[in-house]
């Protein structure tokens, strides 16, 4: 058996998949699956997510043999029944993934688009756009990148994928379950009755909910309902496969999402903190949390001028994330006194700060996803979808506000434009040592989760500080930027507060040397964002998972173990 396993674990041989299903069956049935919990570890795999039945969804499908694919969009669709409110059916879910037999991280561009039609945009500019409801959708996404990946990157059929979430809904604990259940089954009847292979019958079934009847419900549920969606825009949504942004940091690839969402913020930090001594200070030392504040501070305002939807606007990426850059950026840094200002660069000129035309921020409803697969493949995603949703009530299907992280600011590089995706804050990370992944991060909370998230990563790579303990340790967040979730034409409206900075928890000592340097403190009580992280151990096959583990909200992990 052991022989067997080691044959499954390093080949992955399609050939005796039907071998590798009964193996797994027998360990997850004699009990080798570890307790649903906030930290967990296994070499057979592990999911680290939301609400106990997403985890558990997801660990069912790594135990009927399936990979971290099969086993994330479980644990995704799961998510918008478990974790409704802050994912929904109709919200986005970025989705990272990295391909153990090429090596590679890929992107499933997991953001919908604004309306095509130029009348709807002309109604936002006279109207602004809203912050809740329907007509502050965006085209549902979630459908399809989770289809789209399955598709191309699954081993399963949809019909398996799903079976934990119709369980669910068939419970019928809430009214609009049932409606649900029934849009997703007519997908599963779509998968059955295609002829055709595996990734043949999935395309269908995503065809059903974008081209076919139950576009054409939706477009009527728009048309009477006041929303500025139509049929074309289902029709016409890609889900995009991509490549990552990544930089080097200490001997390790970092990698993000392009600028639609806000991910290579976190790389810009990275690189102007590679210019500084952050071991020599300390964890969490005042010099430390100064330091890593007003970097951020300074990869921010550039994230608010210059970030946008790759597709519609020219964002200089490759300046912004370059070490010439990074170096001319970095002396902005005062050790002694904490900026006041909103300073965005000029990496065009190459210039520290801009002369002219400067602009001068939230947690909202977002969920988490990171599986890991026996064969090492990796996945990171972070779903996500804020209320108030407009609801389809006869599909069951709630709506993302997602449009609201567009603005009316025209000429922005994140103003609305026809069909444009909105620049948001969703932003998992997969992280590589040479070639190999060995860290994966989702996390959960508006603006703040780069900040959390590198700060999590700094912790790891700097002080060696692993899942169960970082997900534990004193975090902050500056308020220094601009708010995500505000469509203001007028960028001065759109910050938070200059200056704040939010600390838990950490000695007097360390607050009163940060306030002297001029931070305007706020001590909170409760842990800032809602991260879940794993570590693979590369030389052992080891992953060990850790959450976000308040007493509300929290998220739990669990792992699957082969036996030696």
């Amino acid at each position: 058996m052991n022989v067997i396993f080691a044959e499954i674990d390093f080949r992955g041989q399609r050939s005796i998949k039907a071998i590798a299903l009964a193996l797994n069956m027998i360990i997850y049935n004699t009990g080798f699956t570890q307790d649903l919990t906030w930290f967990s570890s296994g070499n057979g795999g592990v999911v680290a997510a939301g609400p106990k039945a997403s985890v558990q969804a997801g660990i069912d499908i790594l135990a009927q043999g399936g990979n971290a694919v099969d086993g994330a969009v479980a644990v995704i669709f799961n998510l918008a029944v478990s974790e409704y409110g802050r994912f929904c059916i109709g919200g986005e879910a970025p989705f990272m993934f990295y391909n153990t037999n090429t090596g590679k991280v890929l992107v499933y561009n997991g953001m919908g688009s604004g309306p095509k039609d130029q009348s709807a945009i002309d109604w936002y500019y006279a109207n602004g756009i809203p912050e809740r409801g329907l007509k502050a959708a965006t085209v549902p996404s979630a459908v399809s990148t989770c289809l789209t990946a399955l598709e191309q990157q699954g081993t399963m059929t949809f019909e398996q994928v799903i079976a934990p979430t119709l369980t669910l809904l068939d419970s019928k604990e809430k009214t609009w379950y049932a409606n649900l259940a029934n849009t997703l089954r007519k997908l599963v009847e779509t998968e059955r009755n295609t002829t055709g292979n595996r990734e043949q019958k999935i395309r269908e079934a995503r065809d059903r909910f974008y081209k076919g009847d139950i576009a054409d419900e939706l477009n009527d549920f728009y048309i009477h309902s006041g929303g500025l969606l139509r049929k074309a825009d289902l029709e016409s949504h890609v889900t995009f496969v991509e490549e990552p942004v990544s930089v080097k940091y200490r001997g390790y690839t970092v990698n993000k999402c392009n600028t639609w969402t806000q991910g290579a913020v976190l790389l810009q930090s990275l690189k102007l903190l590679e210019n500084f001594d952050l071991k020599s200070m300390g964890f969490f030392s005042a010099d430390y949390v100064h330091t890593i504040t007003e970097a951020m501070k300074l990869a921010y305002a550039d994230r608010d001028r210059y970030y946008g939807d790759p597709r519609f606007v020219k964002v200089p990426l490759k300046k912004l994330l370059s070490e010439k850059y990074a170096r001319i950026r970095s002396p902005l840094v005062d050790m002694n006194h904490a900026s006041q200002e909103i300073r965005p660069g000029d990496p065009y000129k190459m210039k520290a700060t801009v002369n002219t035309g400067e602009y001068f921020p939230g947690d909202h409803g977002t969920t988490t996803c990171v599986v890991v697969d026996k064969w090492g493949n990796v996945v990171a995603a972070t779903p996500s979808a804020n209320p108030e949703y407009g609801i389809c009530e006869s599909l069951g299907i709630a709506h993302n506000t997602r449009l609201s992280s567009l603005n009316t600011q025209k000429g922005h590089p994140n103003s609305l434009e026809p069909g444009k995706r909105p620049r948001i804050t969703l932003t998992p990370t997969i992280v590589l040592k040479n070639g190999k992944p060995i860290l994966a991060m989702s996390v959960a909370g508006g603006d703040m989760q780069d900040q959390v998230g590198l700060q999590l990563l700094l912790g790891f790579i700097e002080f060696g500080k692993m899942p169960k303990d970082a997900v534990s340790l004193p975090r902050f967040m500056t308020y220094h930027t601009e708010d995500s979730f505000n469509p203001s034409p007028v960028a001065a409206s759109r910050l938070f507060k200059i200056g704040a900075l939010d600390i838990y928890p950490t000695d007097q000592s360390t607050i009163d040397n940060l306030k002297n340097r001029g931070h305007e403190i706020n001590i909170v009580d409760n842990n800032i964002a809602r991260p879940v992280m794993v570590y693979i151990d590369q030389a052992t096959g080891i992953s060990h998972a850790a959450c976000h583990h308040l007493p509300t909200h929290g998220k739990y992990c669990a792992a699957l173990n082969i036996p030696e």
